[in-house]
């Protein structure tokens, strides 16, 4: 008989998280699913119990940037001598606002989750992996983990360093039977982009010497469009689950594959000017 699959999901009160975690309870796995504030899973909730999924899926407080929480559910896992077939790092948030007007603590904020809390959960659990001489690391990115956008410089920087981070991590596992993988989408339908997304402060500020350029960023970035469903990247990192030797890079999205393009191809002031303009900073 075939052993239960634990998967441990971090960020899973919404997007992404709350998406792969129904899907892999669907597919026979166990699910911990990890948030900051368990009283938000109701979302969650809502969703296994229309799939039919709930009573493989337990929500565990994990906020990624509390090292005493990262140990308690390592504790937790040590204490029911689970298997953790998979680490998925959800957790995080997107800073907009341009690099003149970002504090030195708005930016910490966002490395402390977005890079911070992704490699210390890796890390904790980690040496379980290495015990089991197998399991998967996905990190979920984004393509602005491989090209910036004005206005969204702290939320790249923060990706490009994960980025950096698992690369390396790939390379120092692969020998011990432990899969380091990439997720990296563009815009989906997820509240990264609605609800939990984060406006730096100097950027709202009126005062500031860049304020006509703001306006004219926050209404090109605040103009609503359609976007690709998310349950597409969950159903793909079910997939990579699945795969033995999984890539490095996985990449979702229209707006991912041809920014990726784009860059690829053209020379960078001719790509540079267009994404100027996108942007729509310059009018």
């Amino acid at each position: 008989m075939t052993a239960e699959r634990v998967a441990l999901i971090t960020g899973a009160s919404s997007g992404f998280g709350l998406l792969t975690c129904v899907t892999l309870a669907g597919r026979g796995w166990r699910v911990l699913a990890t948030m900051r504030d368990p009283a938000r899973r109701e979302k969650l909730d809502a969703a296994a119990s229309a799939a039919g999924v709930a009573e493989r899926i337990e929500v565990h407080a994990l906020d990624v940037t509390n090292a005493e929480q990262i140990a308690a559910l390592v504790d937790v896992v040590a204490v029911r001598s689970l298997r953790v077939d998979a680490v998925i790092n959800n957790a995080g948030f997107a800073l907009a606002g341009f690099a003149e007007d970002t504090t030195d603590a708005e930016l910490r904020r966002q490395f402390e989750t977005n890079f911070f809390g992704a490699t210390a959960v890796t890390r904790a659990f980690l040496p379980l992996l290495r015990r089991q001489r197998s399991g998967h690391i996905v990190m979920i990115s984004s393509v602005s983990g491989r090209m910036g956008f004005p206005g969204l410089g702290s939320y790249a920087a923060s990706k490009f360093a994960l980025e950096a981070w698992t690369e390396t991590l790939r390379m120092e596992v692969e020998s011990l039977g432990i899969e380091v993988v990439l997720i990296e989408p563009g815009a989906f339908e997820t509240d990264i982009w609605g609800r939990n997304a984060i406006v730096s402060e100097g950027t709202m500020d009126a005062k500031s010497p860049n304020a006509e350029r703001i306006a004219r960023w926050r209404k090109r970035f605040e103009n609503p469009k359609v976007r690709p469903d998310a349950q597409e990247v969950a159903n793909a990192i079910a997939r990579v689950l699945d795969d033995p030797k999984p890539k490095l890079r996985y990449v979702f999205g229209p707006d991912a594959k041809m920014g990726l393009r784009m860059r690829r191809w053209l020379p960078w002031s001719i790509y540079e000017r267009m994404v100027i303009k996108g942007s729509g900073i310059d009018g």
